[in-house]
């Protein structure tokens, strides 16, 4: 496990600011901690707010954990596991909003390593103060609860994705659930930004980011997406879903094995932007 990536931070790890009011968060709407705090009514949950630049870890993979989880107020996180073979293996996207570290709830030491995908804040939060002094309050054990559930729910439908699928059914279905997570946060659901970059998306659908590229080319040339840089917009949703049941296709596979023309809008990035 200690394979796994290790980003250098700065000196002096992550800036710590001052602790920030969940009433006047704009993530209070779908925070746990912010919807707990306001469901309790006896103060908020978070006690440190943390800022961790791009590419620098939250916590590595042998951290101690001193029970706490993280609730991710703006930027966006990805997370490294180790596979059978001890080698490190992206596991997964962390949005705005999204908790990290509940894995490790009741554990001495975390078994996954957490990078900013960019400039990004986390709230600090106790597991302590969600099972001891609140542990009456039956609102927020159900929020609590419902977050566990959508966690092992979103890993149980990424075992899913990877097995006896196509590349292009992965890719489909990965364009969607980012859809739909932006979306209940309140964001456009047709247009938004990849904080992550074609080699971080190929590494967790098991692909190259060649592939990744050439089906995004593909997509886009047959009217499914717009494609700027980093910036997408979903033209036909249903046309996408038809590709993730496998009863439709982006387009006919290219007949050279060349990547898309230099210079175009889904040439491979190296997560440098």
């Amino acid at each position: 496990m200690d394979s796994l990536p290790r980003t250098q931070a700065s000196p002096g790890g992550h800036k710590i600011l001052s602790a920030f009011d969940c009433a006047r968060c704009q993530a209070r709407g779908s925070c746990l901690p912010a919807c707990g705090a306001g469901a309790t009514g006896v103060g908020q949950l978070v006690g440190r707010r943390l800022r961790v630049a791009r590419d620098a870890p939250l916590y590595h993979c042998g951290d101690a954990v001193n029970g706490l989880f993280y609730a991710v107020r703006y930027g966006s996180f990805k997370t490294y596991r180790a596979d059978a073979g001890g080698r490190p293996r992206l596991a997964g996207f962390q949005l705005g909003t999204d908790m990290l570290g509940l894995d490790a709830i009741g554990l001495h030491q975390h078994s996954c390593t957490v990078v900013a995908l960019e400039d990004s804040e986390v709230c600090e939060v106790s597991s302590d103060s969600m099972h001891g002094k609140h542990q009456h309050n039956a609102a927020l054990q159900r929020l609590f609860h419902g977050v566990l559930s959508k966690e092992i729910a979103r890993e149980q439908y990424l075992a899913m994705l990877l097995r006896n699928t196509r590349a292009d059914q992965r890719l489909a279905a990965f364009l969607l659930q980012l859809s739909w997570r932006y979306a209940a946060r309140g964001y456009s659901a047709s247009q938004f930004r990849l904080a992550m970059s074609r080699i971080d998306i190929a590494d967790l659908l098991g692909l190259t980011p060649e592939s990744v590229s050439r089906l995004l080319y593909r997509f886009k040339q047959s009217g499914l997406i717009e494609l700027s840089g980093r910036d997408i917009r979903l033209h036909d949703a249903a046309g996408l879903k038809a590709v993730v049941v496998g009863e439709g296709d982006a387009a006919p596979a290219p007949t050279s094995t060349a990547p898309p023309p230099r210079g175009t809008e889904t040439t491979p990035d190296t997560g440098q932007q």
